[in-house]
């Protein structure tokens, strides 16, 4: 795929008399470091909002001083419970119920004390999985929306929350973990496009894009500053978090 194709798709939107939505999630935020301040001055200067996924239980009482980003709640530790033949989780089939969802209240109260207005109740769990049992429960632990990867299924998965994923990872983490290449970067963006725009999937749902500032090398931040440049210009929206889920 290239920039053409995505511009090309963009004109598709717009003689439909429609506009692509688009919005930005960054995972892992722990600490502040140069790669982050990078992150948040690029948000300010394309004037793209980025939603910053913090992680609650490490994050350090200095990554929030003078942060212009919308929090979400990345986990609790991110800690990995998998079971022997589970993939990669913070949410391990073992773990009883109750004692999941005491740590990730607990978790959110410290994460929403940090954070202040900033916060934004949502969970965005770690390796983009969590238990269906447990999705169930967030409303009980203040959480009003989830966003993990892939077409969701359904605008509200539980009572009370609204679903809104990413599609679109620029880090090649079964390879090189690094830079996934603009093919296949530009790819998935257009994937997700075309199929809201031909009623194939959720049109309601805004594309999402995800990235992890801790591991950006050179070609990564081309690459999204650019995207941010190109699709602003062609008529993309990208919507605010907040915009995106319940109060």
């Amino acid at each position: 795929m290239t920039w053409r194709a995505l511009e090309d798709e963009l004109k598709r939107w717009r003689d439909a008399g429609r506009t692509a939505e688009l919005w930005w999630r960054d995972d892992d935020a722990a600490t502040p470091s140069p790669s982050l301040k990078r992150l948040v001055e690029l948000s300010r200067t394309s004037r793209i909002p980025l939603a910053l996924a913090v992680i609650p239980l490490t994050a350090k009482d200095e990554l929030f001083a003078g942060l212009r980003a919308t929090v979400l709640m990345h986990g609790t530790d991110h800690v990995n419970r998998a079971g022997q033949k589970e993939k990669k989780t913070e949410f391990a089939a073992a773990e009883p119920q109750d004692a999941a969802v005491a740590r990730i209240q607990a978790a959110r109260a410290r994460l929403e004390r940090l954070a202040g207005d900033r916060f934004l109740p949502v969970l965005a769990p770690p390796w983009n999985r969590m238990r269906r049992d447990l999705v169930m429960r967030m409303p009980d632990c203040g959480l009003r929306g989830l966003s993990a990867y892939g077409a969701r299924r359904a605008q509200e998965p539980a009572p009370g929350v609204r679903e809104v994923n990413t599609h679109v990872d620029i880090i090649d983490w079964h390879g090189t973990r690094a830079f996934v290449g603009e093919a296949a970067a530009l790819g998935a963006l257009l994937s997700h496009l075309s199929a809201k725009l031909r009623n194939q999937a959720d049109a309601g749902e805004p594309t999402g894009v995800l990235t992890h500032h801790a591991v950006h090398d050179a070609a990564s931040w081309s690459f999204i500053e650019r995207l941010f440049e190109r699709t602003r210009a062609r008529g993309a929206h990208w919507a605010e978090a907040s915009a995106l889920f319940p109060s």
